[in-house]
């Protein structure tokens, strides 16, 4: 699907990828779906755990951002280089972090707990049945700008600290930090990509629905 142009503040892609809700899941829910089973001629399962989001970069974080806010629908995500960080449009006062919010507080109140305006997601949240495979690369992307410099641009920060957070909270993860690796390398999705999906399925006995 066409995002727009450009990226991050003031784009379209800030808006339908990057922000943090579960708007995405449910235009895929009650729009996309349907026309796929309509014309694909397929029945699609409604059991969480048959069901997976998957996506690189911005969709990356989309596809967490899935599972997250909607896991009665999505329990497994596969992500390369997934926007984890402040790429959102337009602000939203609920969640001025972003992505960089599922792991980090917002850098406007870096102290932020709990219930406070701009606390991190997932540390502050019960656990989810997610299963989430990621990848970055330790070349992956970085936004010095001067128009940026808000601290949540670091694409391998984000993904470092995203495995951090989930690990404390016991989530079933699995991060790869490739090296000599860049946003969304070729070859390493060539190389990963096969036991990832074996990963992510692991365990899965369909339901029949």
């Amino acid at each position: 699907m066409g995002s727009g142009g450009q990226d991050a503040q003031g784009s379209e892609r800030g808006r339908e990828y990057d922000t943090v809700s579960g708007t995405y899941a449910e235009w895929v829910e009650h729009e996309v779906l349907p026309l796929v089973q309509q014309h694909a001629g397929v029945a699609l399962t409604h059991d969480p755990d048959g069901r997976a989001t998957m996506g690189i970069s911005s969709s990356g974080g989309a596809a967490f951002g899935m599972a997250w806010f909607h896991p009665e629908l999505y329990h497994r995500v596969l992500a390369y280089s997934p926007t984890l960080t402040n790429q959102q449009w337009p602000h939203a006062d609920a969640m001025p972090g972003g992505a960089w919010q599922y792991h980090s507080p917002w850098a406007g109140n870096p102290t932020a707990t709990g219930s406070q305006p701009g606390a991190a997601l997932i540390p502050n949240a019960p656990r989810k049945p997610i299963r989430f495979w990621f990848e970055a690369g330790d070349r992956d992307l970085f936004y010095p700008a001067p128009a940026m410099p808000d601290g949540m641009h670091d694409w391998v920060l984000a993904s470092e600290n995203m495995a951090r957070v989930l690990s404390a909270k016991g989530y079933d993860y699995q991060f790869v930090l490739s090296r000599n690796a860049g946003h969304v390398d070729g070859p390493t999705i060539e190389q990963t990509l096969p036991e990832a999906l074996l990963w992510l399925w692991q365990n899965y006995t369909p339901q029949g629905n």
